[in-house]
């Protein structure tokens, strides 16, 4: 029997881990904190797949492609979380645990990132907790499968 697979998924500008605004979002790369889910993911169990795009529409084809095939989604929407009502609507789609994650507290950011278009499809949300987030973000999801 295969290992349950999550799909991670990362919105736009995370590409720029690293280098974009490393006060708010930290020093690390996307990549390390994938390798971070990774083995997160493999304590667990679970095998971790991993798609970022800067463009809606290909977050949303993932997530349709996720359906029936994935066990549970973690996704970093990045600034869609605020806005992306298609995204929202693909995520109400998917049956299994959806765990939304930032890497800053949007709601100790500015007013226009209070509102999560995300979280009413989520089963949680991981957020203020910087690289932890994503160790975090894969036992949450671990133990949502388990239930």
């Amino acid at each position: 029997m295969s290992e349950p697979i999550v799909l991670l998924l990362s919105g736009p500008n995370l590409n720029l881990l690293g280098q974009r605004d490393p006060e708010v979002y930290g020093a690390q790369t996307l990549q390390e904190h994938q390798a971070t889910a990774e083995k997160a993911a493999a304590a667990h169990g679970l095998t971790l797949e991993h798609q970022q795009s800067n463009h809606e529409g290909e977050l949303v084809e993932a997530i349709h492609a996720a359906r029936g095939r994935c066990a549970a989604i973690v996704i970093n929407p990045g600034a869609f979380t605020h806005y992306a009502w298609a995204i929202h609507d693909a995520l109400a789609t998917f049956e299994g645990p959806i765990i939304e994650l930032h890497l800053s507290n949007p709601a100790a950011r500015e007013p226009w990132r209070h509102t999560s278009v995300v979280a009413p499809v989520a089963s949680g949300t991981v957020a203020g907790f910087g690289a932890l987030g994503y160790r975090l973000a894969l036992d949450a999801t671990a133990a949502l499968l388990k239930q």
